[in-house]
């Protein structure tokens, strides 16, 4: 049995938004949690229909409702202008509302209510390593964490039909569908930069569009949770640091499917690219579910000293490597780092056998690396 860490606590005095990509597994996670809510699912014609129709019917469902009785409304972007009778209903009858979807992009652009304030916010991630039994790294590495497709034998065709459901119903809700043919060409492209700094006209020449439009485009997958911009590290003074961004979509499976990735293996560089992917991944994860404020980035420099993690400024570095050993070689960036910045933690994960301290540096084996990471030992 799978139990999802989003600590959903405060509910019991606000209400609150959960954004997720699709399939992240929000609506099990809330009928799981609120078995005896009133839930409304606006994926289904006849909730959507009707509200759409007289969103005042919401006040009319509720009349009989006592002071903090919780109500669910699953995919509440389809219907912005609901937002209105959710916050009237908050102030007059102090009912808690859960109120999740796939992200709150449509309903900024359209300018919804967002309840000023009344409401909480959390998103939730694929399926992270302390929430799966019998965690598996290389099956991780491979297909990603969302659950449809972590739990069974061969999610490839399943992974392909999430793209297409994505492009579908999340792009022409963006009024992008006269351009899903070039947006398709986009992700595919964007895939092949996933884990690497980002180069606008690069990806706009391969796509035969303008760089603009690709800025554009990018916003749309970080905007809708299905991908995120690490900033580099810009706070060393006797190395400069590089400007740009790197892109990672939100799920590894994903990129993997999208750069055709299918059976890729320790020791490859496609396995070495997708391991660096699951555990930035996992970070951001942790990060977000224990509220903390440290952010996190990747540090390069100009001239070639790289570490792919840093928490906080400068607090902790890690270097990601899909080796059965870890070697000098692959620690120079870190220990380039350590010279600006003394106190900082300095860690390697890796496929290595055992836990060691080289130089100062800790090298973990991934699976140890993980609980420590999920057991607050590192941060």
């Amino acid at each position: 049995m799978i139990t999802r860490i989003l600590n959903l606590e405060d509910i019991n005095n606000d209400s609150i938004f959960i954004w997720g990509a699709r399939q992240v597994g929000k609506t099990t996670l809330l009928k799981k949690k609120y078995p005896n809510a009133v839930y409304y699912d606006l994926l289904q014609a006849k909730d959507f229909e009707r509200l759409l129709r007289n969103p005042d019917l919401l006040n009319d469902d509720l009349a009989l409702l006592n002071d903090g009785d919780t109500v669910i409304i699953d995919e509440v972007q389809k219907i912005p202008q609901l937002l209105d009778e959710v916050h009237s209903l908050i102030f007059r009858k102090n009912i808690r509302f859960i109120l999740s979807g796939s992200s709150p992009r449509k309903l900024k652009r359209h300018g919804a209510n967002l309840l000023g304030g009344r409401a909480l916010k959390a998103i939730l991630y694929p399926l992270v390593s302390v929430e799966i039994p019998d965690f598996d790294i290389h099956r991780a590495v491979r297909f990603g964490t969302l659950p449809r497709h972590y739990l069974i034998s061969d999610p490839w065709k399943r992974l392909g039909a999430y793209i297409g459901v994505y492009l579908n119903e999340e792009i022409r809700e963006e009024a992008l569908s006269r351009q899903l043919k070039t947006f398709s060409k986009f992700m595919e492209v964007a895939a092949f930069s996933n884990g690497e700094m980002v180069v606008y006209k690069n990806i706009a020449q391969d796509c035969g569009i303008d760089y603009r439009t690709v800025k554009d485009y990018f916003e749309i997958l970080v905007d809708t949770l299905v991908g995120y911009m690490i900033p580099c590290f810009g706070l060393t003074k006797k190395r400069r640091s590089l400007q740009a961004s790197k892109f990672y979509y939100f799920d590894v499976g994903v990129a993997n499917y999208l750069r055709n990735r299918r059976n890729i293996q320790l020791g490859s560089t496609d396995f070495g690219h997708a391991f660096e992917h699951f555990i930035i991944q996992e970070l951001i994860a942790y990060l977000a579910y224990n509220e903390k404020e440290e952010r996190l980035t990747y540090w390069r420099t100009t001239s070639g000293y790289e570490v792919d993690a840093i928490i906080g400024t400068g607090l902790v570095a890690i270097e990601i490597k899909a080796t059965e050993e870890i070697q000098p070689r692959h620690l120079k960036g870190l220990k380039a780092f350590k010279e600006e910045f003394p106190d900082c933690r300095l860690m390697a994960v890796s496929f290595d056998f055992r836990p060691r301290i080289t130089n100062g540096i800790e090298i973990y084996p991934v699976n140890d690396f993980l609980k420590k990471l999920w057991n607050h030992e590192i941060i």
